[in-house]
């Protein structure tokens, strides 16, 4: 297949289907369903032949796709896929599909559900695939509003304030991402490639074949870096801009909780290490304290908010909290000797950096399983009280151990995909500082202590205390072959991890050296300045 056709069909089949949707008769609900589900089908397919077609030797973009768009700005519609994108466009087409596989539990507006979720779909894979700034922010929004009304329309009692929340912590990060935007594209003269992403982290590193023919100045680059991070912290998320996160998951409709911590959240860590970091290799390292304290500040302030939860999925929300923080304190721990201006134990920033990819993968796996298996539940019972489980083991045998075994993998036990990249971050992290890797590694056993408490008090307990209990049936062959393959997913990962990490090392490693070298470009600058003063 054509690699340009390609790239443009896997974001653009979601969008035409849902298009199509639109001239179905409304009262056809299994057909709505089954059309939906093959468009998400097919849309993984075409990622499964991405991968097939990508060349993991090759450290810089493929699969290049550049055309005028919006000439009088200079923007343009530009694709492209490396070691670092392509995980995460797999990752969207999996949990997209099994997400639409889990949509039979949705009754109300079935058509207009389907449209929405098909539209979101376009709108992840898009921010994944574009190397235009502009083009990446276009698509960014056009998930918003997909996601609002999916949480607004069909959620739970408190939908509206959910959403609304949402939308207005998601929008303030747009509005500091746009400001960084216009930053770059003045300060580089508008011209053709200042949208190119690209371009712009080769002004950042001081490549010779760079096109613009300008220089990202070291206080350019703290600025956009503050607004960037913010930007995609809040989507991450970090503490402390996390608070929307649980109620959105507990309001939202379960297929939509799979794709919010399957997909969205790994939004933000891919804009810290796609956008923010490349653009602003200075304001990266002149952050990076903070940001290591950030993260693992999320990994023990959401560790310790599970442990205090009684709703089960709230506790699964908080959860992603503390794993997402990983992410941010793999990514973050880049240690400079100051006097010379060298990385001091490169290599262990780029195990961190690649253990942040990996515990991106893995959490959309684990956290994806999760959240179907407590919607599951929710489904027969309609409650998550954790005080009035129990004893689901014994009804509910099947169900029992594939959660546990989901359960299993986001705690970080070896063998599952949650171990490895948690261990990765928490090796690097050594280098940084010991007394912040004890820390986070402590989180491990505050993540074993709520995921096993919750195991307890739902399935292992002696009897279920609460109502509905006649509706408490075995799972059928659907919701088996959901969790099932999340859960041969997380076993693969955890067995084999460098099938991921063959397709993602030279990128990450690639992208390690130009930050380096971003950096010591910046500071002989601010050296060069602060001598002649």
């Amino acid at each position: 297949m054509n690699p340009e056709f390609l790239l443009s069909a896997i974001i653009f089949v979601p969008a035409v289907a849902a298009f199509l949707l639109a001239f179905f008769d409304s009262r056809n609900v299994e057909v709505i369903r089954f059309w939906s589900l093959g468009a998400t089908i097919i849309t993984f397919g075409l990622t499964l032949a991405l991968w097939m077609q990508f060349d993991p030797a090759v450290p810089g973009l493929q699969m290049n796709v550049a055309a005028e768009w919006i000439p009088t700005w200079n923007v343009w519609y530009r694709l492209g896929v490396d070691g670092i994108s392509l995980p995460l466009v797999l990752l969207t087409g999996l949990i997209s599909m099994l997400s639409m596989a889990a949509s039979w539990s949705i009754t109300k507006h079935v058509k207009g559900y389907m449209v929405l979720f098909l539209l979101l779909e376009s709108g992840m894979m898009g921010v994944f695939l574009s190397i235009d700034f502009f083009l990446f922010y276009v698509f960014w929004e056009v998930m918003l509003l997909p996601m609002y009304f999916l949480i607004g329309v069909w959620g739970g009692p408190r939908k509206e304030y959910a959403a609304i929340k949402f939308f207005l912590y998601t929008l303030a990060g747009s509005v500091l991402m746009l400001i960084a935007m216009l930053m770059f594209y003045f300060d580089t003269g508008a011209t053709v490639e200042s949208f190119n992403l690209v371009e712009l982290a080769k002004v950042a590193a001081g490549a010779a074949d760079a096109k613009l023919a300008t220089t990202l100045t070291p206080s350019l680059q703290i600025t956009a870096f503050i607004l960037l991070f913010i930007g995609f912290a809040i989507k991450l998320p970090a503490f402390p801009v996390h608070t929307w996160l649980p109620d959105a998951h507990v309001e939202a409709p379960t297929p939509i909780s799979m794709i919010l911590a399957g997909v969205l959240l790994k939004m933000g860590g891919y804009g810290i290490i796609r956008i923010a970091f490349p653009l602003c290799p200075y304001g990266a390292q002149y952050a990076a304290y903070a940001l290591v304290a950030i993260g693992v500040i999320s990994i023990i302030y959401g560790a310790f908010a599970a442990l205090a939860q009684t709703d089960f999925k709230r506790l699964v929300a908080y959860s992603s909290v503390s794993h997402m923080g990983y992410v941010l304190l793999g990514l973050a721990v880049w240690k400079i000797n100051e006097g010379t201006g060298a990385t001091i134990g490169g290599d262990f920033w780029l195990m961190g950096m690649n253990g942040a990819m990996f515990q991106m993968i893995a959490h959309g796996i684990s956290s994806a399983g999760m959240f179907f298996m407590v919607g599951v539940i929710y489904d027969r019972v309609h409650h998550r009280d954790l005080n009035r489980f129990g004893g689901l083991m014994a009804k509910m045998p099947l169900y029992g151990g594939l959660s546990a075994g989901l359960f299993f993998a986001g705690l970080g036990l070896p063998g599952l995909c949650g171990f490895i990249g948690e261990v990765f971050v928490v090796i690097s992290t050594w280098n940084y500082s010991p007394l912040l890797a004890i820390i986070a590694a402590s989180g491990v056993i505050l993540t074993a202590g709520y995921i096993l408490w919750a195991m307890q008090r739902v399935y292992l307990g002696a009897e279920y205390k609460g109502p509905h209990a006649e509706d408490i049936t075995p799972i059928n062959g659907r919701e088996v072959a959901i969790a099932g393959t999340l859960l041969a997913l997380a076993i693969v990962l955890g067995v084999y991890p460098r099938v991921m990490f063959d397709v993602m090392s030279t990128s990450t490693t690639e992208l390690v050296e130009s930050l380096k070298t971003g950096y010591q470009k910046a500071a002989t600058t601010v050296n060069q300045s602060q001598a002649q003063r």
